[in-house]
């Protein structure tokens, strides 16, 4: 099929006719926004540890919180979250205890389920149980906040909701804000539970159990998602839109056509080169945020000859093709986290740039100090879902390291098996990435440099004591002037130390037409069909 005749198969009545057997859908241009994307989600269940990155996109619009992140605007005009404010969502008020070590919630009163049940704190705590009971992802987000066991979480009476957070950690309020921490209709659940899956985990996936916003009524896995309005939301302002529908479309000039055409409203995920040249043009708009706390790297295993050598890896961080990257990678869209002034001071945030730049000459000389003055033979391995940025990236270092003596081959993984790979410890350099949810240098840092819990995005498979030690001080440092020493001795070390050098913080873009308004980019970098609406 041409992409012409995939455009009229997905032209707006087509989408709309594709979920014709329900009655909401029968309704003008104005009600309904069309986005389009590459990815989508495997599952309608945020909460099991198999469920990919879109299930996100589902628990936002589907299920409620307790608490939100309020909104700023940055003088653009661009909205984005403001990690300073922390507002009511299904609770109404809270307080914490002097210590941290008690969060209780009052509960709205009026809120529902889409069902017409009411919310309870029962509900909330058997959510929150099902959470860290889960393991994997689920139980490691919560635990961002010490938030661990079952016996932390108390349903006080019908409307008080009580969590026990021993350590007193600073981030249980702002965890509470992540897409896993949801609210689910605990009565409706339990209807589907049995004795081999008492958290309904088979049936979640595949069916919803909120009171969010929106629900879902219609999925089709690696196709389309339909998202209705829930008129009786009592938690937030109604969303303007009835029905949004999220189509899971493989290719990006087909999805970037879709917009072109004016088929699809929203445009996510189109590679760096589309956005650029779509943010040159007036027939729509393009937003990009910076992503929070993000970065691409390439990464060195420290265990692998010869990058057990910290000479060898400083000479790898003299070697990138800077530069070139940003042009003919990311096009622009892209921050550099490159070419800071040496010796100067860090800021107490993350990410920061580094003080290397493209020097070849250094980058020979440094080899042959640690030994290598004929260079080495190597592999660069990156992620094939993000070919895109991650195969130019690739390519334009491997021509580099070719000037300085060292032969590099490229080694593609596909998506679906890019963690486990990962996880291996077995790569000699990657392209990487990490942006994390809560924004706190030592929350990234706990996330890809600690040694100690073995994550997954510790590819470098880094362990080095004294800056686990750094890292965990840093965690719980109720001092301000002492949390800052603390956060820039981090970035020092590793700056120095470079199991990971800094490339770029990469842009978190969306595509829209110029009648769409009320985006807002959030943390999570997902869409957030709630606050989105189409100008009279």
């Amino acid at each position: 099929m041409t992409i012409s005749a995939t455009i009229k198969a997905l032209s707006l009545s087509a989408l709309i006719a594709s979920s014709a057997a329900l009655p909401a859908m029968a309704q003008s241009r104005q009600d309904v926004i069309i986005a389009v994307g590459e990815q989508g989600p495997n599952s309608l269940d945020t909460q099991t540890p198999t469920s990919n990155d879109y299930t996100r996109l589902v628990a936002l619009q589907v299920y409620d919180r307790l608490v939100k992140h309020g909104v700023k605007t940055l003088e653009d005009g661009t909205q984005v979250y403001d990690k300073t404010e922390v507002l009511p969502e299904l609770a109404t008020s809270w307080e914490i205890s002097e210590d941290g070590t008690e969060l209780t919630f009052q509960l709205r009163e009026d809120a529902t389920f889409h069902d017409g049940s009411p919310v309870e704190a029962k509900d909330v705590k058997w959510s929150f149980d099902r959470a860290v009971e889960a393991g994997g992802f689920p139980l490691i987000q919560m635990g961002a906040g010490s938030m661990t066991e079952p016996d932390q979480f108390e349903a006080v009476d019908t409307h008080t909701f009580k969590i026990h957070v021993p350590d007193g950690n600073k981030l249980a309020l702002p965890d509470l804000t992540t897409p896993i921490p949801i609210v689910i209709n605990s009565d409706l659940a339990l209807e589907h539970a049995t004795e081999d899956d008492p958290w309904a985990t088979e049936w979640l996936a595949n069916n919803t159990a909120g009171g969010g916003a929106y629900d879902v009524v219609r999925w089709t896995p690696g196709n389309e998602i339909v998202f209705q309005r829930f008129e009786d939301w009592k938690n937030g302002d109604l969303p303007a839109m009835k029905t949004v529908v999220y189509r899971q479309i493989a290719s990006a000039g087909t999805r970037r056509a879709l917009l072109e055409s004016g088929d699809a409203d929203v445009s996510v995920g189109l590679p760096p080169k589309d956005f650029a040249e779509l943010a040159d043009s007036e027939s729509v708009k393009v937003i990009g945020v910076p992503k929070q706390s993000a970065i691409v790297n390439l990464e060195m295993n420290v265990n692998m000859p010869p990058f057990d050598n910290p000479m060898v890896r400083e000479a790898m961080a003299y070697a990138i093709p800077y530069d070139a990257i940003m042009s003919d990678a990311f096009y622009g869209r892209a921050a550099p986290m490159y070419g800071a002034e040496p010796g100067s001071d860090y800021d107490v945030a993350w990410p920061v740039p580094s003080p290397y730049h493209t020097d070849l000459d250094k980058a020979k000389e440094l080899l042959t100090e640690a030994g290598y003055p004929d260079g080495f033979e190597s592999t660069i391995y990156l992620d094939l879902s993000r070919a895109t940025t991650r195969e130019p990236m690739a390519l334009l270092i491997q021509q580099n390291l070719a000037k300085i003596g060292v032969d590099v081959t490229i080694e593609k993984v596909p998506g679906s098996n890019w963690f486990s790979k990962m996880l291996e410890k077995s790569m000699p350099m990657a392209v990487t990435s990490f942006h994390a949810w809560l924004d706190w240098p030592e929350y990234h840092f706990y996330w890809t440099y600690y040694g100690a819990n073995n994550s997954v995005f510790n590819v470098a498979a880094q362990q080095d004591e004294e800056l686990d030690e750094m890292i965990q001080k840093a965690r719980f440092e109720t001092d301000s002037a002492a949390y800052d020493e603390e956060i820039t001795g981090i970035i020092d070390h590793v700056m120095t130390t470079l199991p990971k050098i800094p490339v770029a913080q990469d842009f978190m873009d969306v595509a829209m037409q110029n009648d769409i308004e009320g985006y807002v980019y959030w943390f999570h970098t997902f869409l957030d069909f709630r606050t989105i609406s189409r100008a009279d």
